[in-house]
């Protein structure tokens, strides 16, 4: 079957997007990473060494960019102005990558992104040439004008950051979906392959986890878990499921040419 996930022009094979933080090492992030099958990696550039220390271990050593495609994000900024700042860095560590995710945090508490500064380094990342892939709320119309902006990409959360909570809202999913053209996906809150799953078969393009995978009690084993949610929630959503009918029920097999009891 030939369903791929466009993003930017690029078509991948794998709808499931993971980050590489909060893994005890490397080697853990990449036998997960290798785990989930995902193509898109995130990168926090404020909190990963990608060649800014040159004493540390290096991501780019056990993540080859030949392998992955990067996707920088702007975790740990709460402002437009440091988050503008921090993807200008990352196309200068990464040559000139231009593809990158947005996110601006209202708060350390919730996690819970602020619109008003996302919409702001939105409209200036645009115009500098990057293809922003944006976190935001569950609000329609916020997604609808981060897509007016030019976003490559619309990133609803589920539920909070880190809060495994999974989808609280799947009707203002539905709605971003009906009306944005460009992918939507899950970002934030997805806790187990259930939830990966359930957001698919919503219609979403795709889910990007970290915590989910990473704070595992085996990671490893999770992120294979992800894949197969991920790729069960696209299937079933492709094949169409049955109408649902409340206290209707109907046999599973033909009543047709039943054979009769005999009366003796």
């Amino acid at each position: 079957m030939n369903d791929t996930l466009t993003i930017a022009g690029k078509s991948y094979s794998s709808r499931l997007l993971v980050g590489t933080g909060k893994y005890k090492d490397f080697t853990e992030t990449r036998a997960a990473l290798d785990a989930s099958g995902a193509e898109i990696v995130t990168v926090a550039i404020r909190r990963t060494n990608l060649g800014q220390n040159a004493n540390e271990p290096n991501l780019l050593d056990a993540v080859p960019p030949s392998k992955f495609t990067y996707l920088p994000n702007t975790a740990g900024c709460y402002s437009a102005d440091d988050a503008v700042r921090t993807l200008r860095l990352a196309r200068e560590l990464l040559d000139g990558h231009s593809l990158v995710k947005l996110e601006v945090l209202g708060d350390p508490q919730s996690l819970y992104p602020n619109v008003i500064e996302t919409i702001a380094a939105a409209k200036t990342l645009v115009a500098e040439g990057f293809q922003v892939m944006v976190y935001t709320s569950d609000d329609p119309i916020v997604a609808k004008q981060l897509e007016d902006i030019g976003c490559a990409a619309i990133m609803p959360l589920a539920s909070l950051i880190g809060s495994g909570m999974g989808i609280l809202n799947p009707w203002n999913l539905q709605l971003i979906m009906d009306r944005v053209q460009v992918p939507v996906i899950v970002d934030a809150g997805v806790g187990t392959a259930s939830d990966a799953a359930i957001a698919m078969e919503l219609g979403c393009d795709g889910v990007l986890m970290n915590t989910a995978i990473a704070a595992a009690q085996d990671p490893v084993l999770m992120a294979s878990a992800m894949k197969k949610g991920v790729e069960a929630g696209r299937e079933a959503y492709l094949a169409g499921r049955m109408p649902k009918k409340l206290y209707s029920a109907s046999p599973s097999s033909p009543t047709a040419g039943i054979i009769a009891s005999a009366r003796s």
